[in-house]
C-alpha cells in the first residue's frame, strides 16, 4: 500500500532543455584567445594617456616629435628586397627574411634627439599582441634598450632617421602590422593604422641563426628561389620527366600559404618552428581531415573537377583554394608534391620534389610485400592485396633537428599524399634522411613508414589447397630501386638513393636493417636458395596503340636441363601497382638445355589493352615459373610505361621583357577515335599566368593550333609548358625553353 505522504513519481523523461546552444567563448580556460589567424589583428590605439587627463584634456603636443610619414624602402637601390633574396615576389609590400637587417625610414616633424627623444618602431601579428609570446615586438633605436629584435640607427640626417632592425633569427613567420610610437610626458602617440607599413617575415636559409639556414648557394637557389621543376615518373628503366611551375613568387601565393596555416588554425606563436610548420601543412596539403587544400582521386574518374595529369603548376589550386576556402579536385602524389614545394619554398623552407621508384606502401610496418602463388606457381590475385608504386613522390626540405640528436639535421623527408595516418591524421613527417638511412626509425616522425617505402622484400608464398602460405622466394632489391630529384641549377636528373640507403649487399645495409628490427621493423627471415634459371624481361620503348612484341629470356644456369611450367601476366596498372584489368595471359612450357636460355615471344595487341588503358598508361607484366626438377619459383616483374604522343609548343617574339610574344601549341590526333573534350593548359615561370583552352571535339588525325600572347615580367631563361587532357588521353605535354633579356 502507498503512502500517501510521499511525493508524487513520474515515468516521464527529464526536461530536455530548449532554445539557443550556448555561446562557446574562451572564458574561464584562458584570459586571452590563442590566436590562430594571421589575418585578424588587433590594432593598437593611436594615443596610449600615462594617466588621466584634465578638466581641459591634455595639453597641446606640438613641441614634442611627431612622425610624419615612414618609408619602408622596398624598391630603392640596395634595397631590403634586394637584400633579402625577395625582389621576385609579386607584390606591393616589404618581404624580409627573419635573422637579417633590413631598413625602415622614419620622417619626423623636426630633426631627432637621441638624448631627448624616444621612440620605437613596433610590429604586431595575430589577434591577441603580447610581448612575452612575441606577438607584439618593440624595437629600440639605441644599444641601452634592445628586446628580442635588435634595432640601431644607420643614417640621420635633417628630419629623417634611417633605422636597421633585425628580427630575431627564431621569431614568428608570418604577415605583421608595423607601427611607430613616440613617447610624450602625457602618453604614446603612434602612426595609424595602415595596410602599406605591413610587411611579411620569411625563414631564411641564409642566416646561421635561423633553423632552415643552408650552407650551399647552389643548393639555396634552387630550392628556394627556382620556380620552374622537373618532377620524374615513369619507370625506373624508363623515367620520364613531367614539368611544374611552383609558381611561389606569382601574386596572391604567399598569402594564399599563410592562409592554409591560418585554416588549420596553427597558433601563430608556433609558426617560427620548421618542424611544426612543416607537419601542420602535411596534414593541411590533402583534405582527408580538415578539409585542406586537394582531394585525392586515382579512379580515373574526375568528372567533376581537373584530372591529376592535367595541371601543370601550382598558381591555379592555391589561389582558387584561397578564394573558394574549398578543396581542390583532383590530385595524386606528384600534385601533392609539387604544391606543397610550392608552400615551403614560398615561406623560406628550402624544399625539393623528389621520386622514389617501386615505393613499397607498407601499412603495418613488417617490410613485406606479399604476392600469393597458387601450387601451379600462377599468380593468385584475388589474394595479392599489397601494391608497391611504380614510382611515389615527396618531398624533402632542409632544417635543424634540435628535438633529436645531434646529426640527424639536414634534409627531412615531409609527404602530404594521404596513404596512412599518423597520429590521428593523413600526414607524414619531417623525417630525418639520415635516420632513415642509418636504421634509426624510432625518431619521430614517420620515419619507419619511410624506411619500410624504401626498404621492403618481395615474398612469394605459394599457397596450398588448404590454405596454408610457404614462402618460395624473397626479393630484397626491388623496392626502392632508384631516388632521383632536380640537380641544382640543371635540367638534368640527380641521383641520390646513397643518401638514403647503403649498397644493396653491403655490411652497413645488413647493420642497419638489424636495427630497423630492433624498433619493430620484421622483415622476412627465409632464407631460400635461388632458382637455378633466371627470368629476364627486356626494357621496352611503346608508344600508346601500338602493337609490340614481349621477349621472355629463361637462363639455366645450372648443368642439367630445366623444364619449367611458366605463366605469363599482362596487366593494365594504375602508377599505384593496383590491377585495372588483365589483358593477357599465357601459359608455355619451356625446357632449357644446361647453361643454355631460351626466348619466348609474347605479341601483344593494342586492341586488348586499349579499352581499359588507365592514366598514365602503364601495363605490368608478371611472369612466374615453377621448375619441375626441383620445385623451385623463379619470377619477374616489369612494367612498360606507354610513351603518350607529344605537344608542340613553340614561342615567337623578341624575348625582352615587357614585350609581347607569342606562344603556340600544336597537336595532331594520330588515333582512329576522336577526343572528345579536351582541356589544354599553359603557363610559364615569369612569363605567362595559367591559361586554358577548351576544345569538344578534335576528330581522328586533324590537329589543332592555339596561340596565345604574353609579356614577360622578368629577365632569364625559363619554360613555358602545356598540358593536354581529356578522358580518352591523358598525360599529354610538351614544353619550349625561352631566354628573356632585359
Amino acid at each position: 500500500m502507498s503512502d500517501p505522504g510521499a511525493a508524487p513519481t513520474s515515468s516521464l523523461p527529464p526536461t530536455i532543455p530548449t532554445g539557443p546552444p550556448p555561446k562557446m567563448t574562451n572564458r574561464g580556460r584562458t584570459a586571452v584567445p590563442v590566436s590562430s589567424s594571421n589575418s585578424d589583428s588587433t590594432d593598437l590605439p593611436e594615443f596610449e594617456p600615462f594617466g588621466v587627463p584634465g578638466p581641459r584634456g591634455f595639453p597641446p603636443m606640438t613641441e614634442f616629435l611627431d612622425i610624419s610619414g615612414v618609408d619602408m624602402m622596398k624598391m630603392t637601390e640596395g634595397s631590403n628586397k634586394q637584400q633579402h633574396h625577395t625582389m621576385m615576389f609579386n607584390s606591393d609590400h616589404l618581404i624580409v627574411r627573419r635573422g637579417q637587417e633590413f631598413q625602415v625610414e622614419i620622417s619626423f616633424n623636426r630633426p631627432y634627439k637621441p638624448a631627448t627623444d624616444t621612440f620605437a618602431v613596433e610590429f604586431v601579428i595575430g589577434s591577441s599582441p603580447q610581448y612575452n609570446k612575441g606577438t607584439y615586438i618593440p624595437v629600440f633605436p639605441t644599444e641601452e634598450r634592445q628586446s628580442s629584435w635588435e634595432g640601431r640607427v644607420t643614417n640621420a640626417a635633417g628630419n629623417r632617421v634611417t633605422m636597421g632592425i633585425t628580427p630575431a633569427a627564431n621569431c614568428i613567420v608570418g604577415k605583421y602590422h608595423m607601427y611607430v610610437a613616440v613617447k610624450t610626458p602625457f602618453g604614446i602617440r603612434r602612426t595609424r593604422p595602415d595596410s602599406s607599413r605591413d610587411l611579411y617575415i620569411l625563414f631564411n636559409p641564409w642566416a646561421p641563426g635561423d633553423a632552415v639556414f643552408l650552407d650551399d648557394e647552389s643548393e639555396r637557389q634552387e630550392c628556394v628561389m627556382t620556380e620552374m621543376g622537373i618532377i620524374y615518373h615513369g619507370a625506373y628503366d624508363d623515367i620520364a620527366e613531367r614539368d611544374w611551375n611552383y609558381g611561389q613568387f606569382n601574386f596572391g601565393v604567399l598569402d594564399a600559404c599563410l592562409y592554409i596555416l591560418d585554416r588549420s588554425e596553427m597558433p601563430i606563436t608556433s609558426r617560427g618552428d620548421p618542424v611544426r610548420v612543416t607537419r601542420k601543412a602535411s596534414a593541411m596539403l590533402n583534405s582527408h581531415d580538415d578539409d585542406g587544400v586537394l582531394v585525392g582521386n586515382w579512379s580515373g574518374d574526375y568528372t567533376y573537377g581537373v584530372a591529376p595529369t592535367s595541371w601543370t603548376g601550382s598558381t591555379d589550386i592555391l589561389l582558387t583554394y584561397r578564394s573558394s576556402k574549398r578543396p581542390i579536385c583532383f590530385a595524386q602524389c606528384w600534385v601533392y608534391a609539387a604544391v606543397f614545394n610550392t608552400l615551403l619554398r614560398c615561406l623560406g623552407i628550402p624544399s625539393r620534389v623528389v621520386t622514389n621508384y617501386f615505393s613499397a606502401h607498407d601499412n603495418d610496418g613488417n617490410l613485406k610485400t606479399d604476392i600469393i602463388l597458387d601450387e601451379s606457381g600462377r599468380i593468385d590475385r584475388a589474394r595479392t592485396k599489397d601494391t608497391i608504386w611504380n614510382y611515389h613522390c615527396w618531398n624533402e626540405c632542409f632544417m635543424s633537428r634540435p628535438d633529436l640528436r645531434p646529426g640527424f639535421g639536414g634534409w627531412q623527408v615531409v609527404d602530404a599524399t594521404p596513404q596512412e595516418t599518423s597520429e590521428g591524421m593523413y600526414r607524414c613527417g619531417p623525417a630525418s634522411v639520415k635516420a632513415i638511412k642509418h636504421g634509426e626509425i624510432c625518431f619521430p616522425y614517420d620515419a619507419a613508414f619511410v624506411f619500410a617505402e624504401i626498404n621492403s622484400d618481395v615474398v612469394f608464398y605459394s599457397r596450398s589447397n588448404d590454405g596454408s602460405l610457404e614462402p618460395v622466394k624473397v626479393n630484397r632489391t626491388h623496392v626502392g630501386r632508384m631516388v632521383l630529384t632536380k640537380t641544382p641549377g640543371d635540367v638534368t636528373r640527380r641521383d641520390i638513393t646513397d643518401q638514403y640507403k647503403f649498397p644493396e649487399g653491403s655490411t652497413e645495409e645488413r647493420t642497419v636493417l638489424e636495427k630497423a628490427e630492433q624498433y619493430g621493423c620484421k622483415r622476412n627471415g627465409s632464407d631460400l636458395p635461388e632458382a637455378d634459371v633466371d627470368v629476364v624481361l627486356p626494357t621496352l620503348e611503346v608508344s600508346v596503340g601500338d602493337d609490340f612484341a614481349l621477349s621472355v629470356e629463361f637462363v639455366n644456369r645450372s648443368d642439367q636441363r630445366r623444364t619449367v611450367d611458366t605463366y605469363v601476366n599482362g596487366s593494365v596498372v594504375y602508377y599505384t601497382g593496383v590491377t585495372s584489368s588483365e589483358f593477357l595471359f599465357r601459359n608455355p612450357t619451356v625446357t632449357i638445355e644446361p647453361y643454355k636460355s631460351v626466348k619466348e615471344f609474347v605479341t601483344v595487341e593494342s586492341q586488348k589493352y586499349m579499352r581499359d588503358l588507365v592514366e598514365q598508361a602503364n601495363l605490368h607484366f608478371i611472369v612466374t615459373g615453377k621448375i619441375k626438377e626441383t620445385g623451385q619459383i623463379t619470377s619477374a616483374m616489369k612494367v612498360v610505361t606507354l610513351h603518350n604522343p607529344k605537344l608542340n609548343v613553340t614561342v615567337s617574339g623578341g624575348g625582352k621583357v615587357k614585350e609581347e610574344m607569342a606562344a603556340t601549341v600544336e597537336f595532331t590526333n594520330p588515333f582512329s577515335f576522336s577526343l572528345e573534350g579536351v582541356y589544354i593548359r599553359m603557363e610559364g615561370p615569369g612569363i605567362m599566368l595559367p591559361m586554358t583552352k577548351f576544345y569538344s571535339l578534335i576528330p581522328s588525325n586533324s590537329s589543332l593550333t592555339w596561340t596565345e600572347y604574353f609579356t614577360p615580367q622578368r629577365a632569364g631563361r625559363t619554360r613555358l609548358m602545356a598540358s593536354l587532357d581529356c578522358p580518352a588521353l591523358r598525360q599529354v605535354s610538351g614544353m619550349a625553353s625561352v631566354t628573356i633579356t632585359a
